[in-house]
């Protein structure tokens, strides 16, 4: 079971929470996701640079799972790399976002995926900024964003039993 860090009701991030792995049919994900969010947080696709809705994004929130809205960077990690996709420094907390390595295309790369449903992020690169010089480059389709005044929207059940 993977352990994560979920908002509690007050909009507090609290844990680590250990949760269970999300998991679905490929039907029941294309009836919950977009045809574009499905290819690529399912089918490890890609969204053009440059296009993504939430590249220009500077409001101050949290940026979720498109799949399972799991809590995966804070606004605060948000930087412009240039690169035409949504970039962050760190993600919001150890094991909501999970590394593999990823060798497909003839390259090899760290490829980032949801720490509860294993849905397709984008990759993770050295060429960031200071505090961490990591680049967490996402897909804004894997993305869901909720406003810092909205937290408590992802209130997750499970912190309040675990704080029981």
């Amino acid at each position: 079971m993977p352990k994560v860090h979920l908002f509690d009701r007050s909009g507090t991030l609290v844990g680590p929470v250990e949760t269970n792995k999300v998991v679905k049919s490929d039907e029941a994900w294309r009836a919950q996701l977009s045809p574009d969010q499905f290819r690529v947080l399912r089918c490890q696709g890609t969204e053009r640079p440059f296009c993504g809705v939430l590249l220009d994004n500077k409001k101050s929130g949290v940026y979720c799972c498109a799949g399972c809205r799991l809590p995966l960077f804070s606004s605060q990690s948000k930087f412009n790399s240039g690169t035409g996709w949504p970039s962050f420094f760190a993600p919001i907390a150890p094991g909501n976002v999970v590394e593999h390595a990823d060798h497909s295309h003839g390259m090899t790369r760290i490829e980032i995926v949801c720490g509860r449903c294993d849905g397709h992020l984008g990759h993770v690169f050295p060429d960031g900024p200071p505090p961490t010089r990591l680049r967490y480059c996402l897909n804004s389709e894997s993305l869901d964003f909720v406003d810092d005044s909205e937290l408590t929207s992802l209130a997750d059940p499970l912190v309040e039993s675990a704080q029981q």
